[in-house]
């Protein structure tokens, strides 16, 4: 197993946490974002090399605010204290925080000295910072010095170069600030004395050695959906253990076109893996005959896929002893996220219910420390096919949530048509790797419409294509008008019974990314 430098991430609620471990990983530093109220014990046994603490919405003055042991500071470990991170170093060295001077947004920031955190940086230059905060550092605390101020600001940043403590009071690890990745690059690798040996060639080296190490020889299943989280999963453990896995893919009948044979060609024919195929079309279209509520519809959808799942392994691999799941990194911070912070209230995604509690398992989570683009990356590195790896999120209820109304087959082969000659168009055109997610919506309104000399009344398929770091937040994507209208002409063409196509024009927030 590989020993990799790590960075603890102290998380004090910012809705920009998850960020500042994302650029750190861009960095090839390995990082664990953790609650601030771990113990001065716990940090020290942990061993990181260098310690960051994160903005947050609370007041350092306030009662309640979190805050650190004041021996942190003196364990000999680098610190970076972001925004509120900076407002707690500054209290516990006994400088004077106080409220006023907002800024929100982008702010000019001017550097006095340069040095170890603003390496690569000249004194006297400006650079744009993104700041939000309410609070901010009134003095200096004893010992440290101004490294940059704003317009409003006289301590933007500073530093105890001899101690290794800094703290900035805008946030380096969003793209608005200009050079906010060199900031980080600085803290890991001047400050810290990090190397960057974190890639997905030694995760993937890493994982295999363990799997291996936590199977023996034991049997193991897994859940195929064909998404990208789950076929790195089966692969990274197929490469660890061979044939004790057998993969379960359940045709829900609720996938896009082809899905199945391209799962079964990939997983059983390329790569040879031992793949079951679950028919249960039948038993999820009878779940769903009269539902029309969308909550009702993953309620139903949820329950079956629990019952033919558990079905499907007593009769493929009653002798196993394992469950491997696609569980991600941020999966795992929700459920430890500090209460009250914004970050403890922001779900991840969308899944069908998990499987049951009372399942004779011990779980195999490969990429429980990953986020999504570094799946990606393991992918990659796998040799899975870019068709797979690069592939948008796909809801686990599938198509029954684009069908608005209800689910029936014949409605559900409309959308599946339309949907295909949308995905195609966007290929064609170059643009997939531009957008987030893109997908079809079948309508539960019908519009008049002209063929030939008939009137017809026939089916509204809506488009949807956005763009997205994580999916938390999101906006329209701007097609080119001559794509927008093949996309329609084809689909009008092309698919019995839709004579119109609407292009949806909302953003996250106020509207979600799928309609239902």
């Amino acid at each position: 197993m590989h020993e990799h430098d790590r960075i603890l991430i102290l998380d004090y609620g910012s809705q920009f946490t998850q960020l500042i471990a994302r650029r750190v990983r861009e960095e090839r530093v390995y990082c664990e974002i953790h609650p601030s109220d771990r113990s001065l014990e716990w940090i020290r046994e942990w061993g990181a090399k260098g310690i960051v603490l994160s903005g947050g919405p609370a007041s350092v003055y306030e009662k309640d605010a979190p805050t650190a042991d004041p021996k942190l500071l003196t364990l000999g470990v680098p610190v970076l204290g972001i925004c509120y991170g900076m407002q707690l170093i500054a209290q516990i060295e006994g400088a004077k925080v106080v409220h006023g001077k907002r800024e929100y947004g982008r702010a000019e920031l001017s550097v006095r000295e340069p040095g170890l955190l603003l390496d690569g940086f000249a004194a006297g230059e400006k650079t744009v910072v993104w700041c939000s905060h309410g609070d901010h550092v009134d003095e200096l605390p004893k010992g440290y010095r101004a490294l940059a101020s704003t317009e409003t600001l006289p301590v933007a940043a500073f530093g105890h170069a001899d101690r290794k403590i800094y703290g900035v009071q805008f946030h380096p690890e969003v793209a608005h600030t200009a050079r906010g990745d060199e900031v980080i690059s600085n803290f890991l690798f001047a400050v810290c004395g990090c190397e960057p040996t974190w890639t997905a060639g030694a995760f993937v080296e890493d994982t295999v050695e363990a799997v291996r190490r936590q199977v023996g020889d034991a049997q193991v299943i897994c859940g195929l959906s064909g998404g990208v989280d789950s076929s790195v999963a089966a692969s990274l453990v197929h490469r660890a253990i061979g044939d004790q896995l057998t993969c379960v893919f359940v045709d829900n009948g609720l996938l896009r076109k082809h899905e199945r044979e391209s799962v079964e060609r990939m997983f059983h024919s390329h790569m040879k893996m031992k793949l079951v195929v679950v028919d249960a079309a039948d038993r999820f279209l009878g779940a769903l005959a009269g539902v029309t509520d969308p909550e009702q519809k993953r309620k139903r959808i949820g329950g079956t896929f629990i019952d033919v799942f558990s079905d499907a392994v007593k009769n493929a691999g009653s002798g196993a002893r394992f469950l491997v799941q696609g569980t991600l990194y941020p999966d795992v911070i929700e459920s430890v996220s500090p209460k009250g912070g914004p970050s403890a209230t922001i779900k991840t995604h969308h899944n069908v219910g998990g499987l049951p509690a009372d399942m004779p398992f011990e779980l195999i989570e490969p990429l429980r420390e990953l986020f999504k683009d570094e799946v990606r990356q393991v992918g990659r590195e796998l040799g899975l096919p870019e068709e797979f790896v690069g592939r948008h999120p796909f809801p686990g209820p599938g198509l029954a949530i684009r069908v608005l109304g209800e689910v029936t087959r014949p409605r559900l082969d409309v959308l599946r048509d339309a949907d295909t000659i949308y995905l195609e168009e966007i290929r064609s055109a170059g643009l997939y790797d531009e957008i987030w997610q893109a997908f079809a919506v079948l309508l539960p309104v019908q519009s008049v419409g002209v063929m030939g000399d008939f009137r017809t009344y026939e089916n509204v398929v809506a488009l949807r294509a956005v763009t997205s770091r994580d999916g938390m937040t999101a906006d329209w994507y701007p097609f080119p008008p001559d794509v927008l209208g093949r996309m329609s002409t084809r689909i009008i063409n092309e698919v019995k019974g839709v004579n119109r196509v609407t292009y949806d024009i909302s953003s996250k927030p106020p509207a979600t990314i799928e309609w239902e």
